[in-house]
C-alpha cells in the first residue's frame, strides 16, 4: 500500500509504503503494536492511497482485509484510493472492481478511476504498466482532489 500524505502532515510528494508483509504477525494481536499504529496512521492521513494486493482465492488477501478491518468506519474520508490487484488468471479482472473498490468505499475512500488488474505476466514491465496508468488515471485524480471531494 503506498500512502502520500496529506500536505499538512508530511513532505509533499514524498509518499510512504506500508508493507504489510512485516506486520501480518501483529494484526490480529489484541496488544497494539508500534508499526501497525504508525501504518494506520499513515493511511488514515493520506491524500492518495495506492491499495495494492496480490489476488487470493478471487479477491484481496486475508492480510490487506485484517488490516483494513482495524480501521474505523468513514476512516478514509477525503482520501482518494487506487485500487489495484495482481493476479495470475485474467479471469480474475473483475475482482479490482467488484470486491476492493467497495471495501476501499465502505472506508469512506472516494476511488475516482477504474483499478488496475495487473497480471503476473506483466510485472516484468511494471515501469512501464504503471506509468501507462498512472497517465490516465493521475488527471482524474487530480480534479478529484482539486474539487474538494469529501474530507
Amino acid at each position: 500500500m503506498v500512502a502520500a500524505p496529506r500536505p499538512d502532515v508530511g513532505a509533499v510528494g514524498l509518499p510512504e509504503v506500508v508493507d504489510l508483509s512485516a506486520l501480518g504477525p501483529h494484526l490480529l494481536s489484541p496488544v497494539p503494536h508500534p508499526g501497525v499504529e504508525v501504518a494506520l496512521e499513515l493511511v488514515t492521513e493520506a491524500d492518495v492511497l495506492v491499495v495494492a494486493s496480490p489476488t487470493y482465492k478471487g479477491t484481496y488477501t486475508g492480510l490487506l482485509k485484517a488490516f483494513l478491518d482495524r480501521l474505523p468506519s468513514g476512516a478514509l474520508a477525503g482520501s482518494a484510493a487506487l485500487p489495484l490487484l495482481v493476479m495470475g488468471d485474467p479471469a480474475h479482472s473483475l475482482a479490482v472492481e467488484v470486491h476492493l473498490r467497495p471495501l476501499l468505499v465502505e472506508l469512506g475512500a472516494f476511488v475516482p478511476t477504474p483499478g488496475l488488474a495487473l497480471l503476473e505476466s506483466q510485472l516484468p514491465n511494471l515501469r512501464e504498466v504503471l506509468r501507462r496508468w498512472a497517465d490516465r488515471v493521475a488527471p482524474q485524480v487530480a480534479a478529484a482532489l482539486g474539487e474538494g471531494a469529501p474530507r
